[in-house]
């Protein structure tokens, strides 16, 4: 049985505790790899290491930091398909979907390649009576990032190039689930030359999360997961005075207008609702209809949901693979349970699921409800499955207030050919991403990722802009070089009220 390492300080680590986790294919129901579960010596070890690697990373060059991720950008074009069947075969998705994942985390080490363009300061002349201003950002320290099973590669990519592009060390934790690929994405920074110790990992579970934020050496954590969990992680570690960004769940709602096109609509719906089996924070998990475009697009969904081929995500003709744990699995047939019997129209039922030749894999099928009322938890909570709900609403103005009325602010969409329509809508809703026409607005990395409300825990957002301020902190330098001009009368004392420009 294949053993799961940590990575430390540029190699491969058993470390000191003996705990393991049993990491699963989710297509066959089968153990294929243990994975090492860090204890608090292990997590130190980490933090130690990235703090002693960080002495001398802080100090090299812009140049010499935007080649090596040059080099690693690269070196993550020539692996994507190898990445994508890491993800693949620990995640349960197809193997296109895993693709796209890598891709849209090798955006984010692709700005990071223009970070001397990224941290450049400012600098303001004659601010005074020859008194000059400038400020710079630096790095903060060793920082760790947290990251969720459903997006074993790009979530942690949303964090460790800009971590270390901005001159800090990184301890990643990934999930226990899915770590293969984030030991290949460390070798790869060692491909590219990254020094050792300024990129580490170490799987675990809550011992090994809790250790990293009660770590006195940790200055940053980022992290990605539940609301309950990015609460938790939130508050504790900001009681250790550490920067903290933890972005929590989602429930993200698509509305769909009468003038919209059904067929597109319908669509990328599906698309939203059940790519990845639903394992997104970003899916689409409630359709708001307004109108009469509810039974027109309930007719469009339910036949295309019906047409989905679910099967192995390394069999190239799966449309959806199944989900990452049997745990998992059977909550989310217990939410379709709860919807039936509370009243909602079941108009698919993905239960029973099974695939031939997989009969003992995580597997259920996508499900679709209509009517279904806000007060249900098949609304109220996010599913994290391929389980699709309709709610109708008289009109654009019911649409949004539903939708803000929510407690999640992730993301949300509207469907419509009305530019008016769309304007109230991105105006109006409390969602920090919204699409219009495009149900899973993820930004690309040139901007920032975050929702708002009980989506985010923390006042800064991943990757863009806001992750080149949250990784740093910013000085201000205020500068007089006086020479023989500018002596002052030795007759008259230096005024002692507060500085003013003169």
């Amino acid at each position: 049985m294949k053993t799961i390492e940590h990575w430390i300080g540029g190699a491969g680590t058993p470390g000191v505790s003996a705990r393991t986790a049993d990491v699963y294919n989710p297509a066959t129901g089968q153990v294929q790899a243990r994975v090492l579960l860090a204890g608090p010596a292990d997590v130190d070890e980490a933090v130690q290491t990235a703090k002693k690697a960080y002495q001398s990373w802080q100090d090299v060059s812009l140049t010499r930091r935007a080649r090596i991720m040059f080099a690693f950008r690269e070196l993550i074009e020539r692996h994507l398909d190898d990445l994508a069947r890491v993800v693949s075969a620990e995640h349960g998705k197809v193997i296109s979907d895993a693709r796209g994942e890598v891709i849209r985390g090798l955006e984010v080490a692709e700005f990071a390649c223009g970070i001397p363009q990224l941290l450049k300061g400012e600098f303001s002349d004659q601010v005074s009576t020859d008194v000059d201003a400038h400020s710079f950002r630096q790095p903060l320290g060793v920082c760790a990032g947290i990251t969720p099973f459903n997006f074993p590669a790009m979530v942690p990519m949303w964090m460790h190039p800009m971590a270390i592009a901005t001159g800090n060390t990184f301890v990643l934790k990934p999930s226990e689930r899915d770590p293969s690929a984030s030991l290949l994405i460390a070798e790869l920074y060692a491909e590219a030359g990254l020094p050792d110790g300024v990129f580490n990992v170490v799987n675990g579970d809550k011992v090994a999360v809790d250790a990293l934020l009660d770590h006195p050496d940790v200055a940053a954590v980022s992290f990605v997961g539940s609301t309950p969990i990015a609460s938790y992680v939130h508050r504790r570690a900001s009681e250790q005075g550490k920067r903290v960004q933890a972005l929590g769940g989602a429930k993200n709602h698509a509305v769909v207008l009468p003038d919209a096109d059904m067929d597109f609509a319908a669509s990328h719906l599906i698309a939203a609702g059940y790519g990845s089996a639903g394992e997104r924070c970003m899916a689409i998990s409630a359709v708001v209809a307004v109108g009469t475009a509810g039974d027109e697009i309930i007719a469009r969904l339910r036949r295309n949901a019906e047409e989905i081929t679910v099967g192995p995500g390394d069999d190239a003709s799966s449309d959806m693979g199944p989900i990452v744990t049997e745990q998992a699995r059977d909550r989310i047939a217990g939410y379709v349970d709860r919807g039936e019997q509370a009243g909602a129209t079941l108009v698919v039922d993905g239960r029973g699921l099974v695939v031939d030749g997989h009969e003992a894999g995580f597997f259920i099928g996508p499900t679709l409800f209509d009517h279904v009322g806000t007060e249900m938890d098949i609304y109220t909570d996010e599913i994290f499955g391929p389980v699709l709900v309709v709610l109708r609403a008289d009109s654009l103005a019911q649409a949004i207030e539903l939708i803000n009325a929510n407690p999640y602010g992730n993301g949300t969409a509207v469907f419509t050919s009305s530019g008016h329509a769309a304007r109230t809508f991105q105006r109006a809703v409390h969602v920090g991403m919204i699409g219009i026409n495009v149900p899973i607005p993820v930004p690309m990395a040139f901007y920032s990722f975050g929702g708002w409300k009980d989506s985010l825990f923390g006042d800064t957002h991943v990757h863009g802009a806001e992750g080149v301020r949250f990784y740093t902190r910013a000085k201000a330098i205020t500068t007089r070089w006086p020479g023989s001009a500018g002596t002052p009368d030795t007759a008259h004392r230096t005024p002692m009220h507060f500085p003013t420009a003169v």
